[in-house]
């Protein structure tokens, strides 16, 4: 496995835009053509595509938003391993590269995430790399989660 990531532009826009989730899964994530839309819209969304050496596995948007007073917050907004590639260790990887990438972009103390309640595979997931839901819900009324990074 070679994954890393590299960001969605004209090159590669029309391929991302191809994945999709597994069945039953659709509405754990939003689309990845919505997802552009969103970042088109606002630059503080940074939408990558996880590749494993050539080949696009996956997705990924994050950014940093200064309205969350006072030092404003790290979302790691969105994770999408395509269908065909689901069960293969891909988003376990891609999400130690993203958290380490996030770190190294924003020097953070925190990461956060929203999730809906009945993702409970995703959950696991974010929980083995000791992401915890903070009692908070966001704008869709998903829950919280929320990884404390260990100071430097």
């Amino acid at each position: 496995m070679d994954l890393h990531v590299e960001p969605i532009n004209d090159k590669n826009r029309d391929e991302a835009v191809q994945l999709q989730t597994g069945p039953g899964q659709e509405h754990f994530v939003e689309d990845v053509k919505q997802c552009l839309t969103e970042a088109d819209s606002c630059n503080c969304w940074r939408p990558v595509g996880i590749y494993d050496g050539s080949l696009l596995v996956g997705f990924a948007m994050y950014g940093f938003f200064r309205e969350y007073e006072p030092e404003g917050r790290v979302w790691l907004d969105r994770l999408l391993i395509d269908r065909h590639f689901q069960g293969k260790g891909y988003g376990t990887q891609a999400l130690r590269i993203l958290l380490a990438r996030l770190y190294r972009e924003y020097r953070c103390r925190r990461i956060y995430l929203s999730i809906i309640e009945e993702n409970r595979t995703a959950a696991k997931l974010y929980e083995r790399f000791g992401f915890h839901f903070n009692g908070e819900r966001d704008l869709n009324d998903e829950k919280v989660m929320v990884l404390d990074l260990p100071e430097v």
